[in-house]
């Protein structure tokens, strides 16, 4: 004579009193026969005393016996089986709760609703309360339900329902005219509006503080960064930022992109140096992205620049979180295709030394000689047109004015090759000579503050 009783924190073995009280085991048995315990929560809940259900709607004032499911709502409660031999002296004994509109002196009513103790030696329920069965198994089930925070009136913040029942051994046939369900009923619409917290729901994680913390920040930046996947901005929501690239900041709008390139390339070889600039006017928005080859150089920067003195600013150095340069289709789709400098369109980016396929374009700028030569192609042809006799003389005069103009546009060629070394030459002296008027200005600052330092010493 057990039933089995599944909850939301785990399973109940209820063992009956048959032979002390059968008209109340019967009511018990034949009530989860029929499922009717299914959904119900446990809606009062009190420390080390009880944990009351067996209400469906969980209000705590419904619920009728099965001798009222079978023969009307006027025997929706039957006269209370108290057995003052039976004790309420240890965890886990299971009653019957006595009707609100019974009193004790008669004896009480009642229905479905039932409790069980959670705590030992409740003598001051001896006598007042029908006492039907003890908990066999889950007293684990026990210490968690006890342990469960309720609000002023005893209900759980998170719901402990009953979510299934199972008749291990019944000895009672069955009254007739009770209906057993093929399978658990669904809950009702009543019982849906009485759920607080789920049971699967997870209110607050039980750990070490940081480590929650960390957590909660780690789910917080993936689903921010899910979010800007779906919107286009990154091009994989578990994209990182390159180790390479310091993000420079407080700069001063007249600071120039190469000068920023030659301060930053003494820790190493920078592969862009860009200066970001307002689309519309061009204009430094004052903060930069300095791009080096090794991850040990930007490190080293990142450390030896920190607050360093630029243009009578001092700048502000951190590694850059930007990932836009990762995401080439984004790239393409903000700039339509052409490259950029500093989010303006129409900059491109200056460099030190000229590429390689500027040599083979160099010939292009030298147009006027090869249309010289085109245009006396042109006219010794038509002379030789209208002079057919003297062509052999003309032709040796056409031979030699074409080797005077190629000798004269390698002469030119070379003459334009020697001005361009000689300015690229005179580039990299002026920005030497600028870099070691740099490091004398700051020498001599440095001085400065060290003097100071030791007269107030």
């Amino acid at each position: 004579m057990s039933v089995l009783i599944e909850t939301s924190l785990g399973d109940l073995v209820i063992d009956l009193y048959t032979d002390e009280c059968p008209r109340t085991s019967l009511n018990f048995l034949k009530l989860c026969k029929i499922k009717y315990y299914n959904f119900s929560p446990f809606f009062n809940v009190q420390k080390d005393f009880m944990a009351q259900t067996g209400d469906p709607t969980g209000k705590g004032d419904q619920g009728e016996s099965i001798y009222g499911i079978l023969n009307g709502p006027s025997q929706r409660y039957f006269p209370a089986e108290i057995n003052p031999k039976l004790k309420h002296k240890r965890k886990g004994m299971v009653s019957m709760a006595v009707a609100a509109d019974a009193s004790i002196e008669s004896g009480g009513v009642s229905g479905s609703q039932f409790f069980i103790t959670l705590g030992d030696d409740l003598d001051y329920l001896d006598g007042k309360y029908t006492l039907f069965g003890e908990v066999a198994e889950g007293f684990e089930v026990l210490d968690k339900m006890n342990e469960a925070f309720c609000d002023e009136k005893g209900r759980p913040f998170r719901d402990i329902r009953i979510k299934h029942t199972v008749v291990l051994d019944d000895p009672f046939p069955d009254p007739e005219g009770l209906q057993i369900p093929d399978e658990s009923p669904l809950p009702t619409k009543e019982q849906m509006e009485s759920m607080r917290i789920a049971d699967d729901e997870d209110i607050e994680e039980i750990g070490d503080p940081e480590e929650i913390e960390k957590r909660t920040r780690e789910r917080e930046a993936k689903a921010h960064a899910l979010t800007l996947e779906m919107i286009g901005d990154l091009p994989f929501a578990e994209v990182k930022p390159p180790e390479n690239v310091l993000f420079v900041c407080k700069l001063n709008p007249v600071t120039r992109d190469e000068d920023l390139e030659m301060i930053f390339s003494r820790f190493g070889a920078i592969h862009s140096c860009e200066i970001i600039r307002d689309r519309q006017t061009g204009e430094s928005l004052s903060y930069a992205f300095v791009e080096f080859e090794n991850k040990e150089d930007a490190e080293e920067a990142y450390f030896k620049m920190q607050s360093v003195l630029i243009d009578d600013r001092r700048i502000h150095v951190d590694f850059s979180q930007s990932v836009s340069k990762l995401h080439k289709d984004w790239i393409s789709k903000r700039t339509g295709g052409k490259e950029s400098m500093g989010g303006f369109d129409n900059l491109q980016k200056r460099t030190r030394y000229r590429d390689g396929e500027g040599h083979g374009k160099r010939g292009e700028n030298y147009d006027l000689v090869f249309d010289t030569n085109k245009k006396d192609s042109k006219r010794l042809k038509t002379d030789d047109d209208k002079s057919y006799h003297s062509s052999s003389r003309r032709d040796d005069g056409r031979s030699s004015s074409n080797r005077k103009d190629s000798d004269r546009g390698s002469s030119r060629r070379d003459t334009g090759r020697r001005d361009d070394r000689r300015d690229d030459r005179r580039d990299y002296d002026r920005k030497r000579e600028d870099r070691r008027d740099y490091d004398r200005h700051r020498d001599r600052k440095d001085d400065s503050r060290r003097e100071d330092r030791d007269r107030r010493r």
